[in-house]
């Protein structure tokens, strides 16, 4: 099987990263964002997609978060998308409803690879709401804002309902599960010849 792994670079006025990406690895990762909240994320999302991720970043981050934690996203999301070329022989679908607690959190996550991004996610509990930022700084709309540019730029359609109480428990279950359900979806099934798509192509 080829190597599905690559390096990219990306660099505005305001923010540098570098991403080296292995999809078909042990779950090693090396994450240095100057965030530590999303460095701390990353590394589970890596850890449970058994993807190897060496990322760098270097940012804006005296004036705010946002330019870099977007960029961050975009620049995983480019990375994931060249590494998978033209999805030959992968199973596409996070396609067993992934599902990973944290605490009194819980996170499920389905997703495809079909060249189409569109994110979804939903609050599925009534009651208090969580707090919508982590002790460490990091919000909820951060998040969204990570994720959608990941999302955009891999080409996936994701969708998340979640429950909890404990923001930084509900945002470690979401991070994994998005973990567990991409290293399923990019996975390589021997027995799927070609791109799994009826149309030819995603």
């Amino acid at each position: 099987m080829k190597k599905r792994i690559v390096k990219i670079k990306r660099k505005t006025t305001e923010t540098a990263v570098s991403v080296e990406l292995n999809l078909d690895g042990n779950g090693k990762s090396k994450v240095d964002t100057g965030i530590g909240f999303l460095d701390h994320m990353l590394t589970l999302f890596s850890k449970h997609g058994l993807f190897d991720l060496k990322l760098k970043a270097k940012g804006d981050l005296e004036v705010d978060l946002h330019h870099t934690n977007e960029d961050v996203g975009i620049a995983l999301g480019e990375a994931f998308k060249k590494a998978l070329g033209d999805k030959r022989g992968i199973r596409r679908f996070g396609s067993k409803d992934v599902a990973v607690p944290m605490e009194e959190a819980l996170a499920r996550v389905a997703l495809d690879i079909s060249g189409r991004p569109s994110l979804h996610m939903r609050r599925v509990e009534r009651g208090a709401y969580p707090d919508l930022s982590t002790k460490e700084g990091y919000t909820l709309n951060d998040a969204k804002q990570f994720l959608e540019a990941f999302v955009r730029n891999i080409g996936i359609n994701f969708h998340i309902e979640y429950r909890g109480e404990d923001l930084h428990h509900v945002l470690e279950s979401i991070f994994k599960a998005l973990g567990r359900a991409l290293g399923d979806a990019t996975r390589i099934d021997p027995r799927i010849k070609g791109i799994p798509s009826t149309k030819g192509r995603l």
